[in-house]
């Protein structure tokens, strides 16, 4: 490639990056371009780390033979434990530290990575993997470095002017890539930890301290039944596989429904509720309900069946008014709900217990459901809720 034909090739990455292009995206742009411009590639496979709940590292692969490239996630003991992995080139790179490791496998040079001998076999002629490395000051997670390899299927392999230009190029590519896969991560880490709906909120720019919306809701406001003594006779290794297991369900069942859960507070869970109408939103919030409730004997069942202690959630409905937005001091802020609404569905739900129900809801929210012949439900008449003056006539579902 002529200078000017690499600094197109640069750019056309940087564009494709500043519009949004994802890695995958940037690597078929890349080898592409590549093969446009004389360098006849045959497979490229780009990996790097990640910060993710489930997934430490991503793999993106592109053939020019297959019009569709294929991505793979993997978890950190899916890989760890992949032989083909430990036998990679990718993985060399990894344990000694170099930048790049060459095999020219038309050529009779040794094939003694794993994957070698069958692009040998399919008619590529050499291979060359990369290692682009992040300072340590820009590491986010386990993204600490850019592995790539390609290969090509010309006759004479790569020619040495090729291998410079691939020395170019492939940091840039490194450097899309990296900036590509961060827009994820901020989506996936506001996601995580805010909930979809004040993650969308926050990255659209509503960040001001105090910047707070009114807003009719349907809230949410969960408990694991009997925490305290739970905690006190399990053993403590047991309290976070036990926090995990029940907080999946409910949130699993607040998200099928449509719902936001935007807290968790020790073990209690508060979200919110608002599609369509008032009505719409608390139609959904029992469908959430109604989710939880079949999933906890299943949980219950295999945990007793592995000898750890069970539980089950109890949860409060109600409808009205709350404050939605940033609030907290100026080092740190929380994108969450707050307000009379969600003190008083915090307070109907303590009182499940002795009631013997596992859902109580607001006489506003029975009201919001209107008629429904699918939705029984029963008065258990005015309670004066802790704080609240006023009684409130609460209701369960009818069985």
């Amino acid at each position: 490639m002529t200078d000017a034909i690499i600094v197109n090739v640069g750019s056309l990455l940087a564009r494709r990056a500043l519009a949004g292009g994802n890695e995958l995206d940037l690597l078929a742009v890349f080898c592409e371009s590549c093969r446009q411009n004389g360098i006849l590639l045959g497979r490229a496979v780009a990996f790097m780390g990640t910060l993710h709940p489930i997934y430490e590292e991503r793999a993106f692969r592109w053939d020019w033979k297959e019009p569709v490239e294929s991505i793979s996630e993997y978890e950190a003991d899916q890989l760890l434990s992949a032989d083909s992995w430990r036998r990679s080139a990718l993985f060399h790179l990894a344990q000694t530290g170099d930048t790049e490791v060459r095999r020219r496998i038309g050529f009779g040079d040794r094939l003694d990575f794993s994957g070698l001998e069958a692009l040998a076999a399919s008619g590529h002629t050499d291979f060359i993997a990369f290692a682009c490395r992040f300072g340590k000051d820009v590491v986010v997670g386990d993204m600490n470095c850019f592995y790539s390899y390609f290969t090509t299927v010309a006759p004479n392999g790569f020619s040495e002017a090729e291998l410079a230009d691939l020395r170019i190029l492939v940091p840039q590519l490194a450097l899309a890539s990296r900036a590509a896969a961060l827009t994820g991560i901020t989506r996936t880490v506001a996601s995580v930890y805010l909930g979809e709906d004040a993650a969308r909120e926050v990255l659209s720019g509503e960040i001001v301290r105090g910047h707070a919306s009114r807003i009719d809701a349907v809230v949410w406001y969960s408990d694991l039944e009997g925490f305290t003594r739970l905690s006190d006779i399990s053993d403590p290794d047991e309290i976070i596989p036990l926090l995990n297991d029940y907080s999946d369900a409910v949130i699993s069942s607040v998200h099928e429904a449509d719902g936001n859960v935007l807290k968790l507070i020790g073990d209690g869970t508060l979200a919110i509720f608002r599609a369509g109408t008032v009505g719409d939103a608390c139609r959904s919030a029992l469908q959430a309900y109604y989710r939880l409730r079949s999933k906890i004997p299943v949980l219950n069942a295999r945990r007793q069946i592995e000898g750890r202690p069970v539980t089950d959630v109890y949860l409060g409905l109600h409808l009205g008014e709350v404050f939605y937005g940033n609030i907290g001091s100026r080092d740190r802020l929380d994108f969450t709900v707050v307000g009379r609404t969600v003190n008083e569905a915090a307070r109907i739900a303590g009182l499940c217990h002795e009631h013997s129900a596992n859902m109580l809801m607001s006489s506003k929210f029975v009201t919001a459901l209107g008629r429904d012949s699918t939705i029984e439900t029963a008065s258990i008449g005015r309670h004066v809720l802790r704080g609240v003056t006023k009684p409130m006539e609460l209701f369960a579902l009818a069985f």
